[in-house]
């Protein structure tokens, strides 16, 4: 039996996490992360776990033979624009998603100066001018002197979470995408996959693992806090995700074989679970979501997580409760603290499987 959606507020979301657990650069290599796998003590009841700390790299031998692996391939556009105003003060605008109009929405800092008539100078004879005020500090904004890509391309920067603190150096051009990344759209990166090497991927098709890909694009949602002590009242921001015919066919296969799904990041879960049918099979299509899971949401894809260290009071970490359910989620989070495990999207990660629910999420 899962849990009721109602038995947790916003602030049973709250852990203590010293700062210095924050991590503010990648492992020295890919692959070379910390991997805590939380196992059920008691399968039958649910209840209790027992955690085992692994190197990353151990995933390959802990997914069997048969089983799916499901990864989102979007690509991280280096849409933080830094720029001046006419004063010659600072001002940065992160570019979200295209306009009909060849317009973007975006957003930007500090949003009381970038109205319509003050554009920004972003050098290199780029600019880039707010055209209308939208909602939730939104903005629709068009550039100048270059086509979006091209001026990404040129004076864009890598768009990393606002806990790190530090500007991106070439570095993060590299490790803050997926070594599987092939779709631009997204403002971060679905952490969870940074941790793939190429090897690792081909050892688990020599395995007989199967590898399944889909695209959702992320959002700056991603990072919002819930700041209603309810977290049904809490607005979740669209995005867009695809399922390949080829990745809906997967999935129906290993459902036919009684095969796991895994599922490498919360996004992922999102995408499939979005797309459910009642039969556990997913469509293949485009389509947006908004769809929030908490404890008590019953799953119809997903059987396995694979999903990094997330922030107190966030969707993602009610997420990964209502996956694996919230008392055993929390105490996994104060292990990986006592074991000092590095948190966030440069951060370690972990393993876990369903907790059974019998309870819809909202969409």
């Amino acid at each position: 039996m899962g849990e009721s959606p109602a038995a947790h507020r916003t602030s049973d979301y709250d852990y203590a996490l010293p700062p210095e657990l924050i991590a503010q650069t990648p492992s020295p290599r890919r692959g070379e992360s910390r991997l805590l796998v939380v196992r059920r003590k008691d399968a039958k009841t649910q209840s209790g776990g027992t955690f085992e700390d692994r190197q990353f790299s151990d995933l390959v031998e802990l997914i069997p033979p048969g089983d799916l692996l499901v990864l989102n391939t979007t690509r991280v556009r280096h849409a933080r624009l830094v720029g001046r105003r006419a004063s010659g003060a600072p001002a940065e605008i992160l570019l979200l998603h295209p306009a009909s109009d060849g317009t973007w929405v975006a957003m930007g800092k500090p949003g009381s100066a970038l109205r319509p008539g003050r554009p920004v100078d972003l050098g290199q004879g780029l600019s880039v001018e707010t055209v209308e005020l939208l909602e939730e500090g939104y903005r629709r904004v068009r550039l100048v002197g270059g086509t979006a890509e091209e001026v990404m391309d040129r004076v864009g920067r890598v768009p990393l979470p606002p806990y790190i603190e530090r500007e991106p150096d070439a570095q993060d051009a590299v490790r803050y995408q997926t070594v599987f990344a092939e779709q631009p759209g997204s403002v971060a990166a679905p952490t969870a996959g940074l941790h793939f090497t190429e090897a690792m991927l081909d050892a688990l098709g020599r395995r007989g693992v199967g590898i399944a890909r889909l695209t959702l694009e992320v959002g700056p949602g991603t990072f919002k806090p819930v700041d209603e002590e309810d977290p049904a009242r809490h607005p979740m921001h669209p995005e867009q995700f695809e399922i390949p015919a080829q990745a809906a066919e997967q999935v129906a296969e290993a459902r036919r074989r009684g095969a796991a799904v895994w599922a490498v990041g919360t996004t992922v879960v999102r995408a499939l679970e979005s797309a459910a049918r009642e039969d556990g099979t997913v469509p293949a299509g485009r389509a947006e979501t908004r769809l929030m899971i908490t404890p008590g949401y019953r799953f119809r894809i997903v059987d396995r997580l694979v999903t990094n260290f997330h922030l107190p009071r966030s969707t993602l970490l009610m997420l990964v409760a209502g996956f694996a359910g919230f008392d055993l989620t929390m105490t996994a989070y104060r292990h990986a603290v006592r074991e000092r495990y590095r948190f966030y999207s440069y951060g370690d990660a972990m393993l876990l499987e369903r907790q059974r629910s019998t309870v819809n999420g909202q969409r």
